[in-house]
C-alpha cells in the first residue's frame, strides 16, 4: 500500500471530500494493478475510494480509457481489500457517472451498523434509524461491459470539459423505498465516515466544495421534535455539475421545508405527493401548492361573512362580552349532545368550542391590557378558563400568571396583568381582601426561578401596576369542577422567598385588593355560610316563605325599609287548570326500560324533541325549542330519566328580597349555570276576558317577542341555519295569574336585558295551547344577582267588554338597552 500511494504525485492535487460516499464513483477502472492515470502538465486531485487493487470499472468509465487498460483482472482475495488513491484530471472527471453505487463497496464489506454510522456527539431524542435495506456488495472482478447500471440513480449529465477547473459535486442520495410513502417518521439517512488524506496533504491543497442534496438529512443543529415530512418524488435526477466559476446553486435544506421563519412546534406540514421539479440551475424546487398545504391538526380559519350568524358585537362592551360567552356555551352544549348520541369517549368540549370561536374571530379584547377589561365586571364567573380567554380577562389557558411587556417612561419591563388562583399552589385566601400568591414553577423538584411570570410579578411590585385577580371555588353541582370568579384589581405590596412543603424555595407575593370595588369572592363566602345556616342571614323576615313546600327553604329579606313582606298569597308549585285538565288529551309515553338514552331511535319522547334529548346528563337545557316534551306518567322509564327536569321542581336556594324601586324581587344563593332550570310559573290558568287590569302577577306570551335563538349558531358546526326555518313564533292562548296562588316565579321582575327566558314544556297532557311555563338561565348568573325576564314590548290589549285595558308601565330596569316601558 505504501508503494502504491508513493507512486501517485500528490504535490499539486486537490482533495475531494464528498458526502455521502455513494455518489463518489471512479471515473475509470484501475486494471492490471495500475491505480493512477495522470496526463502530463495537468492538475489532479486525490480521490479516496474503497476500491481494491483489482477493482473493475463502469461502462462509462471504461469508455474514457484506452483499450489497453480495459482488460479484466482476476479478483483479489478478501484479505487484500484496502483503501487506495487515484489521481485524475478535470477532463476525465467530467465524463464520470454517479450511478455505480455497487462498485463503492468491497466484497468483504458488511452492512453498516447504527453505532458505526453516527458521527460526532450523540444527539438527544430518538436514536437514528438504520435503513432496512443493506448496502449491496460489489462483485469481485466483473468485466467492465457487464456491470449493470444502478437504476435508482440516473446518470450525471456531462459538463463542458474545462481543464484546470476544480469540480463541485452535488450529492444525490435518495430514499430506497419504492411504492407509496409510508406514514410516520421519515427514515434517517446515515452519515457515512469517509477516510481522508493526511492532515499535511489537506493543509496544502484546496478543498472542493460539496453541496448537500435535497434528501440528505444533515442539518447543522438538529431540532427537537418530529422531523418535517419530505416531498415524495418518483422522478429524481442528479443536478448538473458546475465549474468553479459558476455561482453555487441555492438548494433547499434537507431537514426543513421551503417555508421561512422559525420552525414551529407540533406536527410537521404534510407535503404534496408529486414529482420534484428541477430548477434552472440545479437542485430541486418544491411547487407552491405543496407549501400551501395546511398543517395537520390545526383548524382552518372560518369566514364568518359566509355564515348567517346573529350579531354578537354592539356598542355596549358588556353586551358584546355576554353574547360571546353565550354563543360559546351554546356550542359547547351542542357538542356534548352530539357526542352523547355517538357514545364516544369523554372529550374536552370546552376546548373544541373555544377553538371554533377563536378561528371564527368570535372573541373580544384580543390585545392584552393593564387594568379593567371592557365588558367584564367584578363578580363575573366562568366555568372554563377558555371563557376568560375569549373575553380577554386572562389569555393563559393553563399558566396562572398572564403578563406583557409595558413601557414605563422610557423603560420597558415585563409586568403581570392578571393571576388565576386555581388551588394548584399553596395560596392563602382566607381574607377576601388579601391574597398570598405563590410563584409558578416546579417547586416540588427544584427552586423556583425568577423568570417569565415570576419575573413579571417582581417587576409589578416595583412598578405598582394593578393586577386582575381571578379566584376559584368548587362547583356545587360537579365535585371535580371549579368555578372562576373575577375578584377585581389588586396590587402587590411585598414579596419574599420561603421554603415550600417540598423543601425547595418558592416565591410569595402579598396582593391587597384595591378599595371602592364591588364585592367579588366576599359574596361567595357569605352565601356559603347562609346555605349551611339560613338563620345567619341578616335582615331575614321569614326563613321559608314556602313553608316547606319547596325542597330548599326560601328566605324573605328586607334590607331597604320596614316593609314586612308582600301581599298575602297561597304558595303552590302547581299549575291549576280547573276543570279543563280532565278533558285534555293525554300524552303518549315511551317504552324505554330504565332511562331514555341518546341515540335510541325507538324512544318516542326523543322523536318529539326533534330527534334529540333536550337535556344533558346533568339536567342542562341544550337549546330553546318551540315546545319541549318531557317524559310523563305514561312512559315506562324511571324517575331518574334525564328527560324529567321541570316536573321535579326547583333545586336552588332562593331569596325573595326588597328592591329599591321595583317592589320585591328574586335572587339566588347558588351560582346558576347557563341552561339551568330555575322554576316554573305556578298559578291559575284564567280566561283572557276575565283578566283584571290591576293584576301585577300575570304571565302571558308576548305577541311581539321574537324567537330567542339563545345565540346557538349551528352554522359553526356545519348544521343548517336556524334562520332557514319558516316557523314563526305564535302567541299561546294561555294566561296565568299568580295573584292569589303562586310560587317564587311571581317575584321575577322585568328587564330589557334579562338573564332568564321562558320555555313552554309539556309533561302531563298533550294540549300545546296550555303548556307549563318553565324559566331557564340565559347565561351564567353569580350568587345574589337579581333574576329577571323580558315581559315583552309595550302594547295595550283589549281584554273584552267591561274589562278595560291593561296599561303599559314605565321600565326601571336601568339597562343600556332599556326600552323605557313594558306591557
Amino acid at each position: 500500500m505504501a508503494q502504491q500511494t508513493a507512486s501517485a504525485p500528490l504535490d499539486d492535487t486537490a482533495v475531494l471530500d464528498a458526502k455521502p460516499l455513494r455518489t463518489l464513483t471512479p471515473m475509470f477502472p484501475a486494471p492490471l494493478g495500475l491505480h493512477t492515470f495522470t496526463p502530463q502538465n495537468s492538475p489532479s486531485f486525490v480521490c479516496v475510494t474503497p476500491f481494491g487493487p483489482y477493482a473493475g470499472g463502469t461502462a462509462l468509465g471504461t469508455a474514457a480509457v484506452p483499450s489497453t487498460f480495459a482488460a479484466p483482472t482476476p479478483a483479489a482475495e478478501p484479505s487484500q481489500t484496502q483503501l487506495h488513491t487515484a489521481t485524475m484530471n478535470g477532463a476525465a472527471q467530467a465524463n464520470g457517472t454517479a450511478a455505480a453505487v455497487n462498485s463503492l463497496v468491497s466484497p468483504s464489506q458488511t452492512p453498516l451498523s447504527a453505532g458505526l454510522l453516527e458521527s460526532g456527539k450523540r444527539k438527544r431524542g430518538r436514536p437514528k434509524r438504520v435503513p432496512d435495506a443493506t448496502v449491496p456488495l460489489a462483485p469481485s472482478a466483473p468485466p467492465a461491459a457487464t456491470v449493470p447500471p444502478v437504476t435508482s440513480l440516473p446518470l450525471v449529465p456531462s459538463a463542458p470539459q474545462e481543464s484546470g477547473n476544480i469540480v463541485s459535486l452535488t450529492s444525490a442520495a435518495t430514499p430506497q423505498e419504492s411504492g407509496k410513502r409510508k406514514r410516520g417518521r421519515p427514515k434517517r439517512v446515515q452519515d457515512v465516515p469517509v477516510p481522508g488524506p493526511p492532515a499535511s496533504q489537506v493543509d496544502s491543497t484546496p478543498v472542493v466544495q460539496t453541496l448537500p442534496g435535497p434528501t440528505v438529512h444533515e442539518p447543522s443543529t438538529r431540532k427537537r421534535g418530529r422531523p418535517k415530512r419530505l416531498q415524495d418524488s418518483l422522478d429524481i435526477s442528479t443536478s448538473p455539475i458546475h465549474s468553479k466559476g459558476d455561482p453555487p446553486p441555492q438548494l433547499p435544506s434537507a431537514a426543513t421545508s421551503p417555508e421561512s421563519g422559525k420552525r414551529k412546534r407540533g406536527r410537521p406540514k404534510r407535503m404534496l405527493d408529486g414529482s420534484a421539479t428541477p430548477s434552472s440551475h440545479s437542485g430541486y424546487s418544491i411547487e407552491d401548492d405543496a407549501v400551501d398545504t395546511l398543517k395537520r391538526g390545526r383548524p382552518k380559519k372560518i369566514d364568518t361573512s359566509l355564515l348567517q350568524l346573529p350579531s354578537l358585537f354592539s356598542d355596549d362592551p358588556r353586551e358584546t362580552a355576554d353574547n360571546v360567552l353565550m354563543m360559546f356555551d351554546a356550542l359547547r352544549r351542542r357538542l356534548v349532545q352530539l357526542d352523547d348520541v355517538k357514545q364516544v369517549a369523554k372529550q374536552q368540549h370546552n376546548l373544541k368550542a373555544g377553538s371554533i370561536m377563536t378561528n371564527a374571530e368570535l372573541r373580544v379584547n384580543k390585545n392584552k391590557r393593564i387594568g379593567e377589561v371592557p365588558g367584564v365586571e367584578v363578580g363575573d364567573m366562568f366555568y372554563f378558563r377558555i371563557e376568560m380567554c375569549l373575553v380577554g380577562l386572562n389569555s393563559q389557558s393553563m399558566a396562572g400568571i398572564d403578563y406583557l411587556s409595558a413601557k414605563f417612561s422610557n423603560e420597558e419591563d415585563p409586568v403581570a396583568i392578571s393571576v388565576v388562583s386555581a388551588g394548584v399552589y399553596d395560596n392563602t385566601e382566607d381574607d377576601p381582601d388579601v391574597l398570598v400568591y405563590s410563584g409558578q414553577g416546579m417547586s416540588g423538584k427544584d427552586d423556583q426561578k425568577l423568570e417569565r411570570g415570576n419575573l413579571a410579578l417582581e417587576r409589578s411590585l416595583l412598578r405598582g401596576n394593578p393586577i386582575r385577580v381571578i379566584r376559584s371555588v368548587k362547583d356545587l353541582n360537579c365535585p371535580t369542577g371549579k368555578i372562576y370568579i373575577y375578584d377585581g384589581l389588586y396590587k402587590i405590596k411585598e414579596a419574599w422567598t420561603e421554603k415550600g412543603k417540598s423543601g425547595f424555595n418558592v416565591f410569595k407575593h402579598k396582593l391587597l385588593r384595591e378599595p371602592g370595588q364591588p364585592d367579588g369572592i366576599a359574596v361567595w363566602k357569605k352565601t356559603e355560610k347562609w346555605r349551611e345556616n339560613p338563620s345567619s342571614r341578616d335582615h331575614v323576615i321569614l326563613l321559608d316563605i314556602s313553608y316547606g313546600v319547596e325542597s330548599k327553604p326560601i328566605c324573605l329579606v328586607n334590607e331597604v325599609d320596614d316593609d314586612k313582606g308582600p301581599t298575602h298569597f297561597t304558595y303552590t308549585t302547581k299549575l291549576t287548570y280547573g276543570n279543563s285538565l280532565s278533558s285534555m288529551r293525554k300524552m303518549q309515553g315511551c317504552k324505554c326500560t330504565s332511562v331514555c338514552l341518546p341515540g335510541d331511535n325507538s324512544c318516542s319522547c326523543m322523536h318529539r324533541n326533534a330527534g334529540d334529548l333536550p337535556y344533558s346528563a346533568s339536567g342542562i337545557l341544550v337549546s330553546r325549542m318551540p315546545m319541549l316534551y318531557e317524559c310523563n306518567d305514561s312512559c315506562t322509564c324511571s324517575q331518574n330519566c334525564r328527560n324529567r327536569v321541570v316536573q321535579k321542581g326547583t333545586q336552588i336556594h332562593f331569596e325573595v328580597f326588597k328592591t329599591g324601586d321595583r317592589g320585591w324581587g328574586l335572587r339566588s344563593w347558588d351560582p346558576i349555570r347557563a341552561g339551568t332550570f330555575i322554576c316554573e310559573y305556578a298559578g291559575e290558568i284564567i280566561d283572557r276576558n276575565s283578566v283584571n287590569g290591576e293584576d301585577d302577577y300575570i304571565f302571558e306570551t308576548p305577541p311581539s317577542e321574537q324567537n330567542l335563538r339563545w345565540n346557538y349558531a349551528p352554522e359553526l358546526l356545519g348544521e343548517p341555519s336556524l334562520s332557514d326555518s319558516n316557523e314563526t313564533p305564535k302567541q299561546l292562548p294561555i294566561v296565568i295569574s299568580a295573584k292569589r296562588t303562586g310560587n317564587v316565579a311571581r317575584f321575577l321582575n322585568h328587564s330589557c336585558s334579562p338573564n332568564v327566558f321562558w320555555q313552554p314544556v309539556l309533561y302531563d297532557h298533550a294540549d300545546e295551547g296550555y303548556p307549563h311555563i318553565a324559566f331557564f338561565a340565559i347565561k351564567h348568573i353569580p350568587p345574589m344577582t337579581e333574576l329577571t325576564y323580558d315581559y315583552g314590548q309595550s302594547h295595550s290589549i283589549q281584554l273584552g267588554s267591561g274589562s278595560g285595558c291593561r296599561k303599559s308601565k314605565n321600565c326601571l330596569c336601568w339597562s343600556r338597552k332599556c326600552r323605557g316601558s313594558f306591557g
